[in-house]
Formats: C-alpha cells, sequence, structure tokens
C-alpha cells in the first residue's frame, strides 16, 4: 500500500497554485490510517517517548494514537485561548501576520521525552514554535514525525537545523 495514494489533493486550495494535501480520506481508509500510526510508531517501539505533543488539530488524531501505541502521555498543543489552565505561549509567523500556540505550563516535566507530532510539514513555523514551548519547559524533544512533508517549503529542514531528528511518510514536491 502506498500511503500517498490515500492522500487526496485538491488543485487551488485554499488559493490558486496551492495543491492542497487532504489527509481526511486517510483517516477514512482504516488500512491506511493504520498503517500511517504503525510506521510512525515504529522507529521508536521501545525507546522511551515520556509524551507526545500533538499539534491542532489533524496533529491530535496522530498523536493520540501514537501516544495510545508508545504507552505514553498526550499533550495538546492549541491555539491561543483554547486551554483552561496556565499556559506557555509561542508567536509564530503566518504568510500575513502572526498567530499563537499555547500548551499548559504543566503538560511536560523537565527532562520528558517528548515526541512532536502533526499531519503535515509545510514551512515549518507552528512546528518550530511547538519546539520553542516544549523546550522551554525543559523537555527533551527527541524527534518530529509527519504524515505528510512538502520539502520544497523547507520546514522539515528547519527543524533538523535546530537539532531535533525529523520524519514524514510522505513527501510532496511543490506545494
Amino acid at each position: 500500500m502506498n500511503l500517498a495514494d490515500a492522500i487526496r489533493t485538491i488543485p487551488d486550495y485554499p488559493k490558486p497554485g496551492i495543491m492542497f494535501r487532504d489527509i481526511t480520506t486517510l483517516l477514512g481508509d482504516a488500512r491506511a490510517f493504520r498503517r500511517a500510526v504503525d510506521e510512525m510508531v515504529q522507529p521508536f517501539a521501545g525507546q522511551k517517548i515520556d509524551k507526545v505533543a500533538g499539534i491542532e488539530a489533524r496533529g491530535f488524531i496522530f498523536g493520540a494514537a501514537i501516544a495510545h501505541q508508545l504507552c505514553a502521555g498526550f499533550v495538546p498543543i492549541r491555539k491561543k485561548g483554547k486551554l483552561p489552565h496556565k499556559t506557555l505561549s509561542a508567536e509564530y509567523a503566518l504568510e500575513y501576520g502572526t498567530d499563537v500556540i499555547e500548551m499548559h505550563l504543566d503538560a511536560v516535566l523537565e527532562g520528558e521525552r517528548v515526541m512532536l507530532v502533526d499531519d503535515l510539514i509545510a514551512t515549518g513555523g507552528t512546528a518550530e514554535a511547538a519546539l520553542r514551548l516544549l523546550r522551554g519547559a525543559k523537555a527533551e524533544v527527541v524527534a518530529a514525525a509527519f504524515v505528510v512533508d512538502l520539502p520544497d517549503l523547507g520546514g522539515a529542514e528547519l527543524l533538523r537545523k535546530l537539532g531535533v531528528q525529523v520524519s514524514a511518510l510522505v513527501s510532496f514536491g511543490g506545494h
């Protein structure tokens, strides 16, 4: 099974020239979803991973399933204002402007080994902000895993330059 075949491409969404990689078709295919989770877990089976941090919203889907498989806790990284307790915040750049993500102050403990998960890595802005949150809480980010990498946009390379082991199941050129 080629996981790329389970991902629908929608041309010109959300604007002309963008090839949107829609993972909802992969999620709806039980075999493809199971394989994606298994392949994201496999490199870390037998390693000590204390927490899996998933980036809102699709990172929650994969991150929770991976945390279950690794017998690890799950940490939601959310958009500003969505978490009810004291938070750490990190701002990141968007195409036009900035946004903020947050994590509960007590979501990770100093020295905990954390795996960062999301469905897609493009420019890496959100993932880099999540990395700052986790490192700000003194967690050890052992890896970042994504279903889809858009390498032309440089996000995975950005994380590697920041010392993070990055893996992705599928790579699509262009954007």
